[in-house]
């Protein structure tokens, strides 16, 4: 069992890691900014990697505080389900309801991939390519739509 401490540099090492190997990825090298996770230029909702037990996650989150809010974002994007889940190839799962590590409900459209520990070196690699290969393609995709999902919400909040 690690102590809090160890914890805590094996994650600041886990990361340190991961920024030097994008730095290999050609699509990333040259990029100032790597991910736009929480900067997608509309409120409420974050581009995001999430480590947690032996799951490893890359997702969108609608984590608006009204129920209400979040539902008619997450409709508006299943409008773009098919533009959004380009590339995935078992496709992105679609939640609704998910309660996240603060205990607060968000709507998440993500992928995951499940038997990885980042307490493992050993794992290390093969997380960083499912992180880097799938926020990738879902940040990508995500800019593919971002200003049509930024009309979109727009008008539906005037009309709200």
């Amino acid at each position: 069992m690690l102590t809090k401490e160890e914890r805590k540099s094996l994650n600041q090492q886990f990361w340190t890691q991961f920024d030097k190997f994008c730095n290999n990825i050609p699509e990333l090298a040259q990029r100032n900014k790597r991910w736009i996770l929480h900067d997608t230029k509309i409120s409420h909702v974050d581009l995001k990697f999430d480590i947690s037990g032996n799951t490893v996650i890359v997702a969108l989150e609608i984590n608006h505080k009204s129920e209400y809010r979040r539902l008619q974002v997450f409709d508006v994007l299943e409008k773009y389900s098919i533009l959004l889940g380009e590339g995935f190839k078992e496709g992105l799962k679609w939640d609704f309801c998910f309660v996240n590590e603060n205990k607060q409900e968000v709507c998440r459209i993500y992928t995951e991939k499940e038997g990885l520990n980042s307490s493992k070196p050993s794992d290390w690699t093969t997380i960083y390519q499912f992180l880097s290969y799938n926020m990738l393609q879902l940040q990508d995709n995500f800019l593919e739509i971002q200003e049509a999902l930024k009309e979109e919400l727009t008008l539906l909040l005037r009309e709200s």
